[in-house]
């Protein structure tokens, strides 16, 4: 396949099959996922996992009751604020893998002013997010179907808790990931003018 093609035929899956994922193919996904690229070579993406029931019903019942919470300060409409945190709480409770992706700053450079510290904590979080890209090529590479999802940005201590996470991981983003079971259109992009400027 021509990998111009291959990288442009990935896409968000949010329904999966049941079928199991191999510990081996989660492991490699992960491995390819660590060769991204990072500021200073710091690395510093983190990984927490679980395909346990238990863990992710506790998960999604608990981040539920929080997007509840926000949909009701917004003011929205009583059939938006049930039905949105549920369609949440399903995709979570269905997925066959759930990473979450975690940035740990330990390792980055410390500044005594605020403006470079403020741009070293950029630099951790567009390193980490390199890794989230990576790992969902590295998903699509497997014939496996996957969907990023900011939540853990907006519950970050309920993620921390049921993850068990150490103190230095910060919650980024979250993947879902299975064999899928759809397959998606592609949706339109932007033109070039739009989003290129030649100078």
């Amino acid at each position: 396949m021509d990998l111009h093609f291959f990288l442009r035929s990935r896409r968000s899956i949010r329904h999966f099959k049941s079928t199991p994922v191999p510990d081996s193919v989660i492991n490699k996904i992960i491995t390819t996922a660590t060769f991204a690229p990072s500021a200073h070579n710091r690395q510093p993406w983190r990984f927490a996992l679980t395909t346990k029931a238990s863990v992710k019903s506790d998960l999604a019942d608990a981040m539920a009751v929080d997007f509840r919470r926000d949909l009701e300060k917004d003011n929205l409409p009583e059939d938006e604020i049930r039905d949105r945190p549920e369609k949440s709480r399903s995709r979570i409770i269905f997925s066959p893998v759930i990473i979450l992706l975690c940035m740990d700053l330990t390792e980055m450079d410390a500044y005594p002013d605020a403006r470079r510290a403020e741009a070293e904590r950029v630099m951790a979080i567009q390193s980490t997010a390199n890794a989230g890209m990576q790992l969902l090529l590295a998903v699509h590479a497997e014939g496996l179907g996957g969907v990023w999802t900011c939540a853990p940005l907006f519950t970050p201590e309920i993620v921390k808790t049921a993850f068990n996470l150490p103190l230095s991981w910060e919650p980024q983003g979250m993947f879902f990931i299975g064999y899928p079971a759809e397959s998606p259109e592609p949706r339109a992009r932007k033109t070039f003018q739009e989003i290129l400027r030649f100078i």
